[in-house]
């Protein structure tokens, strides 16, 4: 790919880049509810010596990680009812790596485009908001890998289209995604071009600037459906009373989602051996099975670089 001369250009690639991902942020998708208790996770991780030992000197002294998230991506994260503490699964997670390490975690709410951006200029130590991993991103950030996970479409109760990720049944629909998202800005339009080019009526691809605008948008009828990460579309169906639910079938395309870095901040080494240790761990099922996040797209340790 050749490289944009204007450094104009390059700026607005770059940050691109940056504000591109497979959830995107919400604004006012996040459910208004206490935390799940239906599994215990109290248990913090003891410190792993070896692991803190990575760490750059300065956060070491501080003691402190500054975790970044967008609090609208239910069940990842979200604020609980007192709406300034973050909980969710991410929120679960990064406490564990900073168990790991010795560290007290810092969740900092952020809006969603602003965080890389903000990891760069250094206001975070770490990015926690289900970002997937893509090749323009990792030439900015680096990441560390935790979960896989793909894209799925939201459909009225009982599905009266019977559509499903197959391009072919989402001709002539008009199908939301979340503004910025990687399914409004990729999956969506190559869709509808791989419709018109079976001589259907392309998709009337429709964006919002929220993922509950789109789930209202759906539940009152304006659109047919609305193609969003699959765990959170399930996790947001179940909150909304099944007033629509996921389309059956397999998941579109997973990828990697992991924790974002900045490639100057020396954290990845050690993040990659703490994560390495949750996810070794019974916290990791344990924290997945109190969100209610599927098996399915769990990982092993085998996805984590070595030293």
């Amino acid at each position: 790919m050749s490289h944009p001369r204007n450094p104009l250009l390059l700026a607005g690639a770059i940050f691109l880049a940056l504000s591109v991902s497979s959830c995107a942020a919400t604004s006012d998708a996040s459910p208004q509810g206490p935390a799940p208790s239906s599994a215990n996770t109290d248990s913090a991780l003891p410190v792993n010596e070896t692991t803190r030992a990575l760490l750059p000197e300065s956060i070491r002294t501080a003691g402190v990680l500054r975790v970044a998230s967008d609090p609208t991506y239910a069940p990842f994260e979200y604020f609980d009812t007192d709406n300034k503490t973050m909980i969710g699964w991410d929120v679960d997670l990064t406490d564990a790596v900073g168990a790991t390490l010795g560290l007290k975690v810092e969740h900092v709410p952020a809006s969603f485009d602003t965080i890389l951006p903000g990891l760069a200029s250094g206001k975070y130590d770490m990015a926690a908001s289900f970002f997937s991993v893509t090749p323009e991103r990792e030439k900015i950030v680096d990441f560390v890998q935790y979960i896989k996970s793909g894209s799925g479409v939201a459909v009225l109760r009982g599905n009266p289209n019977q559509m499903t990720m197959d391009p072919m049944t989402m001709c002539g629909r008009r199908i939301a995604g979340q503004k910025g998202s990687i399914q409004s800005m990729e999956i969506l339009p190559a869709f509808s071009t791989q419709c018109s080019e079976a001589g259907h009526q392309p998709i009337d691809v429709q964006n919002f600037p929220s993922q509950s605008d789109a789930n209202l948008a759906l539940v009152s009828g304006r659109i047919d459906g609305v193609v969003a990460d699959s765990v959170t579309l399930a996790y947001q169906a179940k909150e909304a009373n099944g007033k629509f639910e996921l389309a059956a079938g397999e998941e579109y395309k997973p990828e990697p989602i992991g924790l974002a870095l900045s490639k100057n901040s020396g954290l990845k080494t050690a993040v990659t051996e703490a994560v390495r240790d949750v996810i070794n761990s019974n916290h990791y099922s344990t924290i997945s099975e109190k969100w209610g996040v599927p098996k399915s797209v769990l990982v092993t340790a085998d996805v984590l670089a070595t030293k």
